[in-house]
């Protein structure tokens, strides 16, 4: 009896580090926490705000450029063939309609972002450059966000800048420095994930 116990217990702590080391397994929890921000939503017109993107982040600092980009484009895959995993927003859009809806530039950019932070982070993974590839890896989304709503919805700079960017700011700063506190807080216990 004893010896089954056993057994089992070492199959099960020889999965769970197996998980540990797998590749697929970080890349797919990313993508699932993602799906879960997306819900954590505070609906405003025409972009909700959400944590979306400090898991973009998170992704691309702690999985790397290549990963953090996997992640996300399983994401936008995912969501893009009708799950429902994208944020509620006003417009009602769900599926692939999302990513041509005036939040489709923000979920666009969401692999490139992850891999941008990914490439930039181990570079110099010093609090400050850790915190300003965070920022680069946001404005990114922001930056591609705004433009997608001006080109195809808004027609109109200035106004897109205003609903698509400048009611963005002082998120996306607490966003980035909270990323950061979870990125170093992890960073201790693991060197890298695989």
């Amino acid at each position: 009896m004893t010896t089954k116990l056993n057994v089992k217990s070492n199959t099960i702590v020889n999965l769970f580090l197996l998980l540990r080391t797998s590749q697929v397994f970080w890349i797919l929890s990313f993508t699932f926490l993602t799906a879960v921000a997306a819900q954590i939503t505070i609906p405003v017109q025409p972009i909700p705000f959400t944590l979306q993107t400090m898991m973009v982040l998170l992704a691309g600092a702690l999985l790397g450029a290549k990963n953090g980009a996997y992640s996300q484009l399983i994401y936008l895959s995912l969501g893009a063939i009708g799950l429902p995993i994208f944020a509620h927003t006003p417009d009602g859009l769900y599926g692939f309609a999302r990513l041509l809806g005036p939040t489709g530039g923000y979920l666009l950019a969401f692999p490139a972002a992850a891999f941008l932070v990914g490439y930039l982070v181990p570079k110099n993974k010093k609090y400050y450059s850790v915190v300003l590839s965070m920022f680069a890896g946001n404005l990114f989304i922001i930056i591609s966000g705004t433009l997608f709503l001006n080109i195809f919805y808004l027609q109109n700079l200035s106004d897109a800048v205003t609903v698509g960017a400048a009611i963005f700011s002082i998120w996306m700063v607490v966003k980035v420095f909270t990323a950061a506190s979870i990125y170093f807080s992890i960073a201790k216990k693991f060197e890298t994930l695989p």
